[in-house]
C-alpha cells in the first residue's frame, strides 16, 4: 500500500510539474508542498521527479517557441513585427535569462529561447539548473517553517 501511494504521489507531481511548465495554465507548487506536508513521497524522489517533469514541460515550451520561429505555431501566434521585438529582446538579456525560468513568467522566456533558436541543450542545461534549485529552496523553505 505505501509504494502504490508513493507511486501515485510521483505520478501527480510528474504530471503537475510538466503541465506547469507548459503554455497550460497550471501550477505545481501546490502539489509539490502537500506531498512534502504529508510525507507520501520521500524527499529525495520527489525533488527529482518535479525538477525532471518541469524541464520536460519547459523543453515542450521551447520547441514550441522554435516552432514558432520557423514560420508559427498555433500555440505561440506571432505576427513579423512581434516576432522581431522578441527575439530583439531575447538577444539583448540572451541565454542566461534562462535562470529565471523557474518565476512566474518564466515560460514566456523558454518560448523565447526556443524563437531565438538558442541551442538544446543550452535551454535544457540551464533551464534544469534553475527549476531544480527552485524546487530545493522551496523544499529547504518548507522543511524550515514546519520545523
Amino acid at each position: 500500500m505505501v509504494a502504490a501511494t508513493v507511486w501515485a504521489g510521483l505520478g501527480g507531481m510528474a504530471l503537475s510539474a510538466f503541465a506547469a511548465a507548459s503554455p497550460l495554465p497550471f501550477q505545481s507548487e501546490p502539489v509539490f508542498l502537500g506531498l512534502l506536508a504529508t510525507d507520501t513521497v520521500p524527499l529525495w524522489p520527489l525533488l527529482i521527479t518535479a525538477s525532471l517533469a518541469n524541464t520536460a514541460g519547459s523543453m515542450v515550451t521551447h520547441a514550441i517557441g522554435r516552432a514558432a520561429g520557423a514560420g508559427g505555431s498555433r500555440w505561440l501566434p506571432l505576427s513579423d513585427r512581434r516576432r522581431a521585438r522578441a527575439e530583439a529582446w531575447f538577444a539583448r538579456w540572451g541565454r542566461w535569462s534562462l535562470l529565471l525560468s523557474w518565476a512566474p513568467g518564466g515560460d514566456i522566456l523558454v518560448a523565447l529561447s526556443g524563437l531565438a533558436r538558442l541551442p538544446v541543450l543550452q535551454t535544457l542545461a540551464l533551464v534544469a539548473f534553475a527549476k531544480t534549485a527552485r524546487y530545493a529552496a522551496l523544499a529547504g523553505l518548507a522543511r524550515l517553517v514546519t520545523g
